[in-house]
């Protein structure tokens, strides 16, 4: 059973910054690359950014590029997304997700519960 727990979620201001944070087992970590995709209401679950599990190479949605920045903690088994300069556009849950290293919903194989985030303006 792979579990994925997103933590991390609030509200926030726009131009503020949050840190969400998805914990998994050190097996999962050790064979899948890892991602974070958002959904807000009323629209589908899109790519945000992803982090390679060999190298950390990452890459990152047009829309977030400058301003979030994916990591990984090999020794807690656990990947961050640091978002800054937040904007309303932003509000979604965050899903983590584990699977191959790409920007489809399809290259994923495993979820977590998402965290929710909104900005204020």
């Amino acid at each position: 059973q792979v579990q994925l727990v997103e933590s991390g979620g609030g509200m926030v201001q726009a131009g503020g910054s949050l840190r969400l944070s998805c914990v998994t087992s050190r097996r999962t970590f050790s064979i899948y690359s890892m991602g974070w995709f958002r959904q807000a209401p009323g629209k589908e679950r899109e790519f945000v950014a992803a982090i390679k599990r060999n190298d950390g190479s990452t890459k990152y949605a047009d829309y977030v590029k400058g301003r979030f920045t994916i990591s990984k903690d090999n020794t807690k088994s656990t990947v961050y997304l640091q978002m800054n300069s937040l904007t309303p556009e932003d509000t979604a849950a965050y899903y983590c997700a584990a699977g191959a290293y790409g920007v489809g919903r399809n290259d994923y194989q495993y979820w977590g519960q998402g965290t929710q985030v909104t900005v204020s303006s």
